[in-house]
């Protein structure tokens, strides 16, 4: 049984959501909120297993509220998958940074979002190929290029190639594919990266990535050092 907080301002929103998870076996909803105060209070109380979080919210948003149960022992094992706009919302990116496994855009079809919530459900971060790349490409074009952090200076010739192709949203299985590597490998490789750069998952090695320049805007990729 997966648990799901939702947290909208909108009820229509709020409440379809919640119609939705009910009438699908495997889904409990633990609670509704209508900002982010109110979703972290149900967070610490109910111990879901993911926040469905919309961004724009009054009082506490939904970037703030992330970043707080992020942080929170108490609360950090609750997975954040964001709904949002997508094309007009400039926050997205500072919603992984500050530790969302995902997001996606709210006109999603009702599968797709089922789908998501397992995934993210199951440890996994959510970054669709083409939504990381434009996403990433469209909030750091322009920016100068961070110097690699120590940490990112330990890595192998592969295993920067694999923190690319993770930075590109690719899965282990299309990983694999791209690097002509088992599955297994690949799965390892994406472990290995998780422990030698101490990042929460997948979402986070997209951050690290572009933040310190390992993957530049475009696609293009440079050694750290």
């Amino acid at each position: 049984m997966i648990r799901v907080v939702i947290a909208d301002d909108e009820a229509l929103v709020r409440n379809g959501l919640a119609v939705l998870l009910r009438h699908e076996p495997g889904f409990e909803v633990a609670g509704l909120a209508a900002d982010g105060l109110a979703a972290i209070i149900l967070v610490r109380e109910h111990h879901p297993d993911v926040v469905l979080m919309d961004i724009r919210m009054p009082g506490i948003d939904g970037l703030e509220a992330t970043r707080r149960l992020a942080r929170d022992p108490a609360t950090g094992g609750s997975r954040v998958l964001v709904l949002t706009t997508f094309d007009h919302d400039e926050n997205v990116f500072a919603a992984l940074r500050a530790g969302a496994s995902g997001f996606l855009p709210k006109d999603t079809e009702p599968d797709k979002l089922l789908d998501a919530i397992r995934v993210v459900a199951s440890g996994e971060s959510l970054l669709a190929p083409h939504a990381t790349r434009r996403l990433i490409e469209e909030f750091r074009r322009g920016a100068p290029a961070a110097r690699p952090a120590p940490s990112l200076r330990t890595l192998t010739e592969r295993e920067v190639e694999v923190l690319a192709a993770v930075a590109a949203g690719l899965s282990n299985t299309e990983i694999a594919e791209r690097l002509t590597i088992s599955y297994a490998t690949a799965k390892t490789h994406v472990s290995r990266l998780l422990t030698k750069l101490d990042a929460r998952d997948r979402a986070q090695l997209v951050i690290l990535a572009y933040e310190n320049g390992v993957v530049q805007p475009g696609g293009g990729v440079r050694p750290p050092g």
